[in-house]
């Protein structure tokens, strides 16, 4: 790999040998000495609250600057060789550090819900800026343990549910699928053979799939048993009415606004069967797509891009829709914030995250050179550009919810996909047009039917363990239900809740439906801006600048926005109708 294909992560520290890496480990676990111990002897009648509120939020964002630092670069270290032994270390002694924090933030929470003040009229403006999280504390006070109780569920959290989702990324990283002709590729390498042109490889390679799963489905169970297990203790245990209310409130939303998506969900799912009835009868003359040919490509694409090719394709189109933002992508290249190519000990997929200390984002990508390699990269620079906005912003209130975390993202990927097919010739606009509409049935189709599996879970686990049979038919039964006839009853995917990860967090119940909340806000958005046109863009970019510091309806109600009502939902999805429609013609032609 080239130099110029890998981030440069000196900006952060020159190694784990940096003395200013060991100094400011050092500086972190004295913060946490002095705060935990302050946090300790908080004043049970103060004369002056504000001083109290001023200290915590003062020392937290020191910790928490800090603490992203350190714990940044451990990470990216590793990702990109997850043989470096010295960073997986670092790793694990920032997931102690921060363990530390619970008991602080359940310590002064309690406090400051006994001491309430008008955080909004101070005359501090630091409790002023941080009035929204201040609010968040009070109201989390009433879920929280004591202070003893929270440090013993973060520290047990290690040997519970971290110790089985750790134990599932290991056995899944590890099963090696095995074909007829004796071959064998590890889970991710066949998986990918879904997206192959030739339907018998694809066939193979699914039935390959499934039969590997007997190796690990008895420990993959007992894990996903112990994970949901712990959850419904802690949300019993915290009062919350349930995993999924622990969830909306985390999400900072409410049953009303989930209501309003599902039901939208709901109403247009006959027109995603429309599609893929439509797609099984062009791969193999059926009214019903088998799982193996989900993805089997349709249309021709020849497109292949050099990474300078990458560069300029994305400038330009970032371009059509501000300067601002092609000049931040443009630097994103220029300045080595990218890890480009794959290669031996990186991690697969992609990702940005942000280093919000010093204003800039790092994101790792696998590029081949594809479009839809080149649809990613829009895709995580969006991530990074909603980093942006927010940079001027502390530490503590950058901390958007899940729901809107796909915002920025799905709109940069939208405004690259909408160039290439105002572009491209007929053949390789059906191709990039079929792959959208099969990756928005994944986030609208396919997400609820994880929906529907988990609260399915969560209803059953409540009673006890299940087993691998049951599991399997709840995960089957869910697709059954989301896909209705458009598949194919006889070759569903049972063992959907081994291969995604999703299930697999204690603390990301659920990670399901903020996809479809993702994807369907940001065409919501991108359906405005396209009526709207240039004007839109500042207000654009200032709901981005709120999202870690307003509920998700406050959010989107600064540009109009009613998340409570379908019909807001209805347009969005009416967006992706319209490219169904346009798809079942190109088809026809």
């Amino acid at each position: 790999m080239t130099n110029s294909m890998q981030w440069d992560l000196s900006p952060l520290y020159n190694g784990f040998d940096d003395e200013n890496y060991s100094k400011d480990i050092n500086s972190i676990i004295g913060m946490l000495e002095n705060l935990g111990s302050w946090s300790e002897t908080l004043p049970a009648d103060p004369k002056n609250g504000e001083e109290v509120v001023h200290h915590y939020l003062k020392e937290m964002e020191a910790i928490a600057v800090k603490l992203e630092n350190c714990n940044l670069f451990a990470e990216l270290s590793f990702t990109v060789n997850t043989s470096d032994t010295t960073a997986r270390t670092y790793m694990e002694q920032m997931e102690q550090l921060s363990g530390k924090i619970a008991p602080i933030k359940a310590r002064f929470s309690a406090w400051l819900s006994h001491h309430p003040l008008d955080a909004k009229k101070s005359s501090d403006s630091l409790i002023v800026e941080h009035a929204f999280i201040l609010e968040e504390m009070v109201e989390s006070a009433k879920h929280m343990l004591s202070a003893n109780e929270e440090q013993l569920l973060a520290e047990m959290k290690s040997t519970g549910s971290t110790a089985w989702g750790n134990l599932h990324g290991e056995l899944t990283s590890k099963l090696g699928v095995e074909f007829p002709d004796g071959s064998s590729l590890p889970l991710s390498a066949a998986r990918a053979k879904a997206y192959e042109a030739d339907r018998n490889v694809r066939k193979e390679a699914y039935e390959s799939e499934i039969k590997a799963y007997k190796k690990i489905e008895q420990p993959i169970a007992a894990a996903l048993n112990g994970i949901k297990g712990e959850v419904i203790t802690v949300a019993k245990k915290r009062a919350y009415d349930s995993p999924l209310d622990m969830t909306l409130k985390t999400a900072r939303m409410d049953d009303a606004i989930l209501d309003a998506m599902l039901t939208a969900m709901k109403e247009y799912m006959p027109k995603f069967h429309e599609y893929y009835k439509a797609k099984a009868h062009h791969v193999s003359g059926d009214n019903a797509l088998p799982f193996y040919d989900m993805f089997a490509p349709i249309g021709t694409s020849s497109l292949v891009f050099t990474w300078d090719e990458a560069r300029k394709f994305i400038v330009r189109h970032f371009g059509g829709f501000s300067k601002e933002l092609a000049e931040y992508a443009d630097n994103a290249f220029e300045k080595r914030w990218i890890d480009v190519l794959p290669k031996e000990g990186k991690v697969g997929g992609a990702f940005c995250a942000g280093a919000h200390e010093i204003g800039e984002s790092r994101i790792l990508v696998n590029f081949t050179g594809s479009y839809n390699d080149v649809r990613t990269v829009g895709h995580e620079l969006g991530h990074g550009w909603h980093g942006h906005q927010l940079r001027k912003h502390s530490s503590l209130n950058i901390n958007y919810p899940m729901t809107l975390a796909e915002t920025a993202s799905i709109f940069c990927e939208t405004i690259i996909n909408d160039g290439a097919l105002s572009e491209l010739p007929k053949d390789e606009q059906l191709a990039i047009l079929e792959a959208d509409i099969s990756s928005s049935g994944q986030v609208i189709v396919d997400i609820y039917s994880r929906y529907l599996f988990e609260t399915d879970l969560f209803a059953q686990r409540a009673k006890g363990s299940l087993s691998v049979d049951q599991m399997k038919e709840a995960m089957t039964t869910a697709q059954k239900a989301a896909y209705g006839d458009s598949l194919d009853s006889d070759t569903l995917h049972p063992y959907m809740w081994i291969c995604k990860p999703h299930y697999y967090g204690a603390d990301y119940n659920f990670y399901n439906f903020p996809y479809a909340f993702g994807l369907l806000f940001a065409k919501g958005l991108y359906a405005i801006y396209k009526k709207e046109g240039s004007s839109f863009v500042n207000t654009y970019n200032t709901l981005l600048k709120e999202t870690g510091a307003m509920k998700a309806a406050e959010v989107a109600a600064t540009v109009g926005i009613d998340l409570r009502d379908p019909e807001f939902w209805k347009g969005s999805l009416s967006v992706i109708s319209d490219d169904i429609d346009r798809l079942v013609e190109l088809l026809k032609s």
